[in-house]
């Protein structure tokens, strides 16, 4: 019997086929984030996107991990607290069943507590983290998950024992959409302005703070010292500068995630002189089979 694996998260799903060894038969990825989902219609959307593989004659249930298991998701799974591995992983999957009885599981998120005593979580990224650990190996090891809300994790021989989290991707949705920075942004055409990246990226490491470096962005195209055409980049750059020197100093980083946006932050680390080492976008589907065998969900032989 095969499983299907879901990453599902605040704005984004993807899902993948597996038969019994753990292989993927099938993909598919669409922009149904939970936040998409209108009046709790969750099994709705499941079936909706991969409806055709929930045959209970040919699936023994769906493991799912992400935002979907958050208080505005399908069903709350407890978070477990730092550090915490795969054995702990894999202890707290939350049970329940689809309407026509088929399991379904949520990976638990992780929670922590800074030294300051403010507490921190994550929903996602702890299964991405799962799909790395055999290429960090042993010691301590600093991670970036960009995203939405980038986190910067630490992890020791496995386990993960601490992190922080950054809004940089929201903040960055924000203003430039909503703020008075967007009346001269243009819209994405998905192109990479390199020197206007890199120039919000040298800024974030002036004096003045990132609220008055924000202002910034308009000040700079109404005095003809930006175009408009860079001012995404420029704001980008400004937001992952500012990101990376709170959260890298210098250390050496490993960058899971989308293949796109860990370029983006590849790129401000270099200049910020912190190696980098990008890892497998699918990290989360190696997280979730990983959570699958060791939990009994799959059966077969890989």
């Amino acid at each position: 019997m095969g499983l299907v694996a879901v990453d599902w998260g605040t704005s984004g799903f993807r899902a993948w086929q597996l038969d019994g060894t753990g292989r993927t038969l099938a993909r598919h990825a669409a922009d149904r984030g939970i936040l998409s989902v209108d009046g709790g219609a969750f099994e709705a959307v499941l079936r909706g996107q991969v409806g055709q593989w929930l045959d209970p004659r040919r699936c023994s249930g769906v493991l799912m991990s992400g935002m979907i298991g958050s208080r505005q998701g399908w069903q709350e799974a407890p978070y477990v607290p730092a550090p915490a591995g795969p054995a702990e992983l894999s202890a707290g999957l939350h049970a329940f069943a689809l309407t026509d009885g088929l399991p379904a599981w949520i990976v638990p998120g992780v929670s922590a507590r800074a030294a300051s005593g403010v507490r921190d979580v994550m929903r996602g990224e702890e299964t991405q983290i799962l799909g790395i650990l055999p290429a960090l190996g042993a010691g301590e090891h600093l991670l970036c998950l960009p995203g939405t809300h980038s986190k910067w994790v630490t992890v020791r021989d496995g386990r993960i024992t601490g992190f922080a989290t950054h809004m940089t991707g929201e903040t960055f949705a924000l203003f430039s959409k909503h703020s008075i920075l967007a009346r001269t942004m243009p819209g994405d055409t998905g192109d990479f302005d390199t020197s206007a990246f890199e120039k919000g990226v040298r800024r974030s490491g002036e004096p003045g703070g990132l609220l008055h470096h924000m202002f910034g962005v308009r000040a700079e195209v109404l005095v003809d010292g930006l175009a408009e055409a860079a001012t995404r980049d420029y704001l980008s750059g400004l937001l992952v500068g500012h990101e990376c020197r709170a959260a890298a100093a210098g250390r050496t980083v490993h960058l899971v995630g989308s293949a796109a946006l860990t370029a983006r932050y590849q790129h401000a680390l270099a200049m910020l002189e912190s190696p980098t080492t990008r890892h497998d976008p699918d990290a989360a589907l190696i997280g979730l089979v990983h959570i699958a065998r060791s939990r009994g969900l799959l059966t077969g032989r890989p």
